[in-house]
């Protein structure tokens, strides 16, 4: 059974609302530009690249996370989308970020479309589940899964291990686009 995020969100203050410790080490990594955090959720990423003077595009088919989203960004420079990716109702621009992160949102035929909008010397960072015996999913990959959708661009980090604070083993990556 699907989960409906607009209900999970109206609970909102039970949220981990910290950036992704990956997001940080990639934001020091690179200078503020342009970035695209897919299926944001409340916006944790969004809000912490845009505090770092990042121009964010965030996007997610949670009209309640978003409108969430917007009402903590404040004056921050963040473009808030509802927009249903599995639905194809947000095209991402070929070469238009500097960063496209995606954490624990997993839709496979995205991914031609993320390396295409990174712009050359730009990264990518996310993190997947992975596959668990214990637990069939289709938002899970496979281990090499991930490392292997960004094969031709330099890795600088890549782990398949427990996630701090989730049970289940996660693929993390960040890539740069040569």
């Amino acid at each position: 059974m699907p989960r409906n995020w607009d209900e999970q969100y109206a609970n909102a203050p039970n949220f981990d609302l910290d950036a992704a410790p990956l997001l940080v080490e990639v934001a020091d990594m690179l200078p503020p530009g342009d970035a695209l955090d897919l299926a944001c959720g409340l916006g944790r990423n969004a809000l912490y690249l845009a505090r770092l003077g990042w121009q964010v595009t965030a996007v997610d088919s949670s009209p309640a996370a978003i409108g969430l989203l917007t009402g903590r960004a404040g004056g921050l420079a963040i473009h808030a989308q509802v927009a249903d990716l599995a639905q194809h109702q947000f095209a991402i621009a070929a070469a238009a970020y500097d960063l496209i992160c995606d954490f624990f949102y997993l839709q496979r035929d995205l991914f031609p479309f993320i390396r295409d909008g990174v712009r050359p010397g730009g990264m990518f960072a996310g993190a997947i589940h992975l596959f668990d015996e214990n637990r069939a999913s289709a938002f899970a990959m496979r281990p090499g899964e991930l490392r292997s959708e960004f094969h031709g661009w330099k890795i600088l980090f890549y782990s398949e291990s427990a996630e701090p604070n989730h049970a289940r083993r996660t693929a993390r990556i960040i890539a740069r686009r040569a």
